[in-house]
């Protein structure tokens, strides 16, 4: 397949709304790939890309040669040439790569280097979730989407199954079987506003269990074989030596467990996320602050807590209902290794459990339904998280223009505390969620009237509009100069009542990174 077709296939997902439409458009390009274009061409309509490390960074994606005037690149050369980017290694890598990178971009057409740049980058944003292209696999393969579905819980890769659809059917996928060292998509949580809100969508009873702000981790283990995988199904066994010995020291033969990983401090209390993921060197994390040097090796200091059990000794217990995964698991693993959990019957109750956990340091809580059985990959109404949400009133500092549906559109956004100690401003982030078209009509004018500096990429605005923000909390980051960047921001709206001197101060968002303010 040439590759300016699953371009032209990845742009027009993204500016179609509905969901048969997209799943129309992805089914089609699906059935048209090759036998060896499957595993690729599947992750490049995800959004990514089938190696998941090439040590391409922003930089070596900024300044890119000029397009190629016609299209001339295949989707399995597209993936060779990327394959060679990630092999490259050793003295003068940095060049031979940067030279790779250069070759493919300069092959490819305007539209084929937006798309990698998107994959290169891992901000491309076009809609097609695992589970549209789960339903895409199924008419492309003409199979029903339930099987689909249950190959994808149980081998936890959609590249895999959909060559595994595509070119042996339904009696292929019935060949996904959960193997006890073969990591399964884990079970998502849907998002709720309230805890109110959140016990309406499963119902009483419900069980209330403490959300850690640590690393998703599933172990498996096979007699004395110890294997920990992240959310992202990454191994990271070697990473985790606690981890690994407290599994091992459990009294069972083979067990499939679900938990987080966390690093405590010494009252017991949970240190901020990015120190537990810099603990187990997970792909994307930064380095913690200087706080942490002198500590243990990487991932020795955390401590797992489990909260599902989808094996054991045997028996799978992914269909069995909550309450009976539980009660087995907690028959399994000392309370000490197990999420802090909580029966409620009333909002009374489990705002008393939110509450607590909150006190305790915890991120939040999920509230579960005890009849569900372990949906995974898939975030429905049977877990549903609740966390407190933080609000600032940032200034814009500059706008990028948007792609796909986006384009024309000034999109994403570059935002500002301000700096009483300089007057000026200090960049804590980007983003573009929370935008409806409204806003972008409306802030594509607005920022085009405040616009210092255009570019075809960027434009940079006098820093007067106001916009308040609501994230989920401050981590530590040396992209931005305040050594601080926000997790998942979103727009709630534009504070024209509010000027630039009114917004909240660089001061304030340290106390919120310190965790002396909520």
């Amino acid at each position: 397949m040439r590759f300016i077709d699953l371009a032209a296939t990845s742009a027009a997902v993204a500016a179609t709304s509905g969901r048969r439409a997209k799943v129309d458009l992805l089914a089609a390009t699906l059935r048209a790939l090759g036998p060896d274009e499957i595993v690729p061409g599947a992750a490049y309509l995800a959004g990514e890309l089938r190696q998941r490390q090439t040590g391409v960074g922003y930089a070596s994606l900024r300044d890119r040669p000029s397009p190629a005037e016609s299209p001339t690149l295949t989707v399995a050369q597209v993936d060779a040439a990327i394959e060679a980017i990630a092999a490259v290694a050793g003295a003068g890598s940095q060049a031979r790569r940067r030279g790779l990178l250069d070759a493919l971009l300069a092959a490819a057409t305007l539209d084929e280097q937006r798309l990698l740049v998107g994959l290169f980058s891992g901000e491309l944003r076009q809609g097609a979730q695992a589970g549209l292209l789960a339903d895409a696999v199924a008419r492309a393969a003409e199979v029903p989407a339930g099987t689909v579905r249950r190959a994808l819980l149980l081998a936890g890769d959609l590249k895999l199954v959909a060559h595994a659809a595509l070119t042996g059917g339904a009696a292929a996928l019935d060949r996904f079987a959960l193997q006890v060292g073969r990591p399964l998509a884990p079970m998502l949580a849907q998002s709720a506003a309230s805890v109110e809100a959140a016990l309406a969508a499963t119902g009483a009873p419900a069980v209330v269990d403490n959300k850690l702000d640590g690393i998703r981790i599933q172990v498996h283990r096979s007699g004395a074989d110890v294997a920990v995988f992240t959310r992202s199904l990454d191994e990271i066994t070697g990473r985790v030596p606690a981890v690994v010995a407290a599994v091992r020291a459990l009294p069972a033969r083979q067990l499939v467990l679900d938990g987080e990983a966390i690093l405590l401090d010494a009252a017991g209390r949970p240190r901020p996320f990015q120190e537990t993921a810099s603990r187990a060197a997970i792909r994307g994390a930064r380095r913690a602050a200087a706080g942490t040097a002198g500590a243990e090796a990487a991932g020795g200091g955390l401590t797992p807590y489990f909260f599902d059990l989808l094996h054991l000794d045997g028996a799978d217990l992914l269909d069995a209902p909550g309450r009976d995964r539980w009660a087995a698991l907690a028959a399994t693993a000392p309370a000490d290794l197990l999420v802090g959990r909580v029966t409620v019957e009333t909002v009374e109750q489990a705002s008393a459990a939110f509450s607590a956990a909150l006190d305790a340091g915890q991120e939040g809580i999920v509230v579960k339904s005890p009849e569900a059985p372990y949906d995974a990959g898939r975030r429905g109404a049977a877990w549903v998280k609740v966390k407190p949400r933080h609000t600032l009133d940032l200034v814009v500092l500059a706008v990028e223009w948007g792609s796909g549906r986006r384009r024309g559109w000034l999109s994403n956004l570059h935002l500002g505390a301000r700096d009483p100690a300089t007057g000026g401003f200090v960049m804590l982030g980007k983003t573009f969620k929370g935008l409806t078209d409204e806003l972008l009509r409306w802030q594509t004018e607005r920022f085009q009237e405040l616009a210092v500096e255009r570019g075809d990429w960027l434009v940079r605005v006098r820093p007067e509009q106001v916009v308040e923000i609501a994230f989920d909390g401050v981590q530590t980051s040396t992209r931005y100069p305040g050594g601080m960047a926000l997790r998942f921001a979103r727009v709630l709206r534009y504070r024209d009542d509010k000027s630039a001197a009114e917004a909240d101060t660089i001061d304030a968002v340290r106390a919120l990174h310190a965790g002396r303010a909520g």
